[in-house]
């Protein structure tokens, strides 16, 4: 392995760690809350099973490749020019992250069927 790579990977599981660290902070009212905003808010462009709609799909697979910070930041800023409206008026960094890991570990679509 070349040696920045092996730093860079490093960096990458810490904060990774990190974001799971700080999602694991919700408490579960707000988890029972969040779920249903999964459901009925998301759902409501991304489909009410999340496998599409207006919005694209929010499964584990539709996700493969993207970044839990970039996810987060969309979550949180929305995308200007699309129907992604930015949801930070009511989630903090935390729970945005909360929702990004349910969502790339597939534990949102348990309860969005």
């Amino acid at each position: 392995m070349q040696p920045g790579i092996g730093a860079g990977l490093m960096g990458a599981i810490g904060a990774l760690c990190t974001t799971l660290a700080a999602a694991g902070d919700v408490p579960p009212p707000r988890q029972v809350e969040l779920r249903q905003m999964l459901t009925q808010d998301c759902g409501s462009c991304h489909g009410l099973t999340l496998k599409g709609g207006l919005g694209p799909a929010l499964t584990p697979e539709a996700l493969a490749g993207k970044s839990p910070a970039s996810l987060r930041a969309t979550i949180l800023h929305g995308r200007p020019g699309t129907p992604m409206a930015p949801w930070s008026p009511f989630l903090t960094e935390t729970e945005a992250g909360w929702l990004v890991e349910h969502l790339l570990n597939g534990t949102a679509h348990a309860h969005a069927r």
